[in-house]
């Protein structure tokens, strides 16, 4: 594997696994009141682009990052929105 690569997939996994604590948290403990909806889905579809792109250019790190960040950022998303609707059904 090339230097390139291997840093590309170390970014990658550093940049991805960052999404982790935060859907460990939300599903732990429910709670989604310091998540910006407009912010992540912004990200989300910025994630959704770079994804295309690494498909576009052919860059497996690129593309493995982005697959698994997508799918935690859609995670992070997704639950706050169900947490939010579950709250507001409550009250």
């Amino acid at each position: 594997m090339e230097n390139n690569t291997l840093i590309g997939f170390m970014a990658a996994f550093c940049t991805t696994v960052s999404f982790v604590p935060q859907v460990i948290h939300i599903l732990r403990t429910g709670n989604v009141d310091g998540i910006s909806l407009l912010m992540y889905s912004i990200f989300t579809t910025g994630v959704s682009l770079w994804l295309l792109y690494g498909f576009l250019v052919d860059d497996m790190p690129m593309m493995a990052a982005n697959l698994i960040t997508l799918i935690l950022a859609l995670m992070v998303l997704g639950l706050t929105i169900y947490k939010r609707k579950l709250q507001k059904f409550r009250k």
